[in-house]
């Protein structure tokens, strides 16, 4: 089974960094690039590091709710996620779950039997996004949105040894490509 794992703050919407809940907003394109992969049936799911939930900026509740307000805007446009994953946790707990580490994408394969070399990580963030993507083996689309451009250039030597597959402008450019290379 293949699948994508999209970011949220800077891949899907926000400014890159995270923000709380309520402030979170799509790009207005996010919704019909999602809608591309669903139509084709390929599962998608939301994998992102929620340390403010750990750091006391806002509670897991409200974030929760956030995602509950995300899904239900999708829904309008006739789009779903297959599942969101995340970690709450703070930058200094040693979890397994808080990218770079793949603990999410992992607990993704064994609940969706999915094979993560044959899946797609599209994140602004090379040290967290792409470092996980290329941990757990799938293939790595960096998008310039959010702190995409200041991956590739002010923070690149925090993932120099890491070569993003493809650079999109954009979710609509990073799922175009995927889509080109599922049909190869």
């Amino acid at each position: 089974m293949r699948a994508v794992f999209l970011d949220q703050d800077g891949t899907i919407g926000g400014t890159g960094g995270g923000v709380h809940p309520e402030d979170f907003s799509m790009y207005d394109f996010a919704p019909t690039a999602i809608k591309s992969l669903n139509e084709m049936g390929v599962k998608v799911f939301l994998f992102t590091n929620q340390t403010r939930v750990g750091r006391g900026f806002f509670t897991e509740e409200e974030l929760l709710v956030g995602f509950k307000r995300m899904d239900d805007e999708l829904a309008n446009h006739s789009v779903f996620l297959d599942g969101i994953y995340y970690c709450p946790h703070k930058p200094d707990d040693g979890c397994e779950c808080q990218k770079p580490n793949i603990g999410l994408l992992l607990k993704a394969k064994e609940m969706h039997n999915l094979k993560l070399e044959e899946c797609y990580v599209v994140g602004d963030t090379g040290g967290s996004d792409m470092l996980a993507a290329d941990r757990a083996g799938a293939k790595k689309v960096l998008v310039k949105t959010g702190w995409g451009v200041g991956s590739l250039t002010t923070y690149r030597d925090q993932w120099q040894e890491v070569e993003p597959d493809y650079i999109a402008a954009d979710l609509v450019d990073a799922v175009n490509w995927i889509l080109n290379d599922l049909k190869e």
